[in-house]
């Protein structure tokens, strides 16, 4: 599969701008087309998500993120600068790894694909073991749309036959220059060992901060609700712990109630608890994507039907309270504290046991709340008065359109962006006495 990327992406390097467009273009429109047919293998193979959500990042993956790289110049002269003479030229990095997630495994082929091709590059997927199949529907299409477009055949490949050594063999492979790490924490730190550079991403574990200056508890709530439930709380950029100022906690409460948030007693927390993580701290993955009837019904308890969230009211944060982590279900953990510095120090709290570096929320009609918790938050995306889990990819927000979100130094990575086009790309710089070089051309 090296081989064949390697030789598939030495030609397409050669391609001009327009027919590197053209090619995008026509994936976008494959994979847009697609959606649905995706979202549906995925749900069923992986048994996560839900469908609706699915179709949605499928055409978020495809439609926004492509419509984002419209107008970006990737081949030949990029920038040319008059005052100091440096001519800045786009070169491509050569064939990608990128491991894709279960949470997420058509819609991060499909828009790592696009990234990945706009800047000339081959890539090759390593899917989850629990999604090989529709991985690999979608790295098919998108390798079939291409080359319809007039690209050569298998600069998007998808491995069939998924093992760890499998894809340490890939990683490590010579043709291999960079690798695009999305997934647990296992094959993160397999990738980062790898030898070759990466593209790590970290846990998200999205503290959500409401301050007592909030007045419409009504839309908040709604608000929450669906992002919370979107694909089930799988997405890494779902709120995690909501983070109340107390005078404001029961009012949010009961409208929290009001859109189908349980609140547990401590009998059904204390048996919750004792079954959403492992032993080693991680996410128990019978858990992860479950709807909060069933998440209840695995706990052995009954909930009321319709439940949509089921909330946790704890105190500490750390390993010893499993609702304080990244658990990527219906289930929020909620904390009181008495004032916006008690808040701020709270969230940093939850995201240094867990999310440093990735996203945060913050619901205030204070300015200076806002900007007090902005200032401070250990976090690169600081959604305002914005749901996290679609906010951060940029599909309510004006951040760019990724399903790739940097955490980082803070968290262990090296970009803090939403990871696009422009980071998959090389920059020559031509430099000295080039005489008339602007005016040429």
């Amino acid at each position: 599969m090296a081989e064949k990327a390697r030789a598939a992406q030495a030609e397409f390097a050669t391609f001009n701008q327009a027919q590197v467009d053209r090619v995008v273009a026509a994936m976008a429109g494959v994979g847009s087309a697609a959606a649905e047919e995706l979202a549906r293998t995925a749900v069923e193979e992986s048994g996560f998500g839900v469908y609706a959500d699915k179709v949605f990042k499928n055409r978020f993956a495809s439609e926004h993120i492509h419509r984002s790289l419209q107008g970006l110049t990737t081949v030949g002269v990029v920038r040319y600068d008059p005052e100091t003479g440096v001519v800045e030229i786009a070169e491509p990095m050569g064939v990608l790894c990128a491991l894709a997630p279960v949470t997420a495994p058509t819609a991060d082929v499909l828009g790592k694909s696009l990234i990945a091709l706009k800047a000339r590059n081959a890539i090759i997927f390593s899917p989850h073991p629990r999604s090989p199949r529709s991985s690999a529907m979608a790295a098919d299409l998108m390798n079939k749309a291409a080359m319809a477009a007039g690209a050569p055949d298998g600069l998007v490949q998808c491995m069939h036959n998924v093992s760890l050594a499998g894809t340490n063999e890939l990683m490590r492979h010579p043709h291999i220059a960079l690798i695009l790490a999305s997934g647990g924490g296992a094959m993160v730190k397999a990738a980062y060992s790898a030898g070759k550079p990466a593209i790590a991403v970290g846990p998200g574990n999205v503290p959500v901060y409401v301050d007592r200056s909030v007045t419409d508890f009504g839309d908040l709530a709604h608000r929450l609700v669906q992002s919370k439930i979107f694909d089930n709380g799988t997405p890494c950029a779902s709120e995690q712990s909501l983070v109340v100022d107390r005078p404001v906690a029961t009012t949010l409460r009961w409208a929290l109630e009001r859109e189908g948030c349980y609140f547990l007693n401590e009998r059904e927390a204390g048996t919750l608890r004792g079954m959403i993580v492992m032993p080693d701290g991680s996410p128990n993955v019978n858990v992860v994507g479950c709807t909060a009837e069933r998440l209840a019904e695995l706990a052995g308890f009954r909930v009321p039907a319709g439940t949509r969230v089921l909330v946790a009211p704890v105190l500490k944060v750390g390993r010893s309270e499993p609702f304080s982590a990244e658990i990527l279900t219906t289930l929020l953990a909620w904390y009181e504290v008495d004032g916006t510095e008690a808040g701020i120090a709270r969230c940093n709290e939850l995201l240094n046991f867990g999310g440093l570096g990735h996203t945060c929320g913050i619901w205030a009609e204070n300015a200076q709340v806002v900007a007090a918790y902005s200032l401070r938050a250990k976090a690169f995306r600081v959604l305002v008065n914005c749901p996290t889990s679609v906010g951060a990819i940029g599909a309510l927000s004006g951040l760019d359109k990724s399903l790739i979100i940097g955490t980082g130094t803070w968290g262990g990575g090296i970009f803090s962006d939403n990871i696009t086009t422009r980071h998959l790309m090389h920059l020559k710089r031509m430099a000295g006495q080039l005489g008339d070089f602007g005016t040429a051309g």
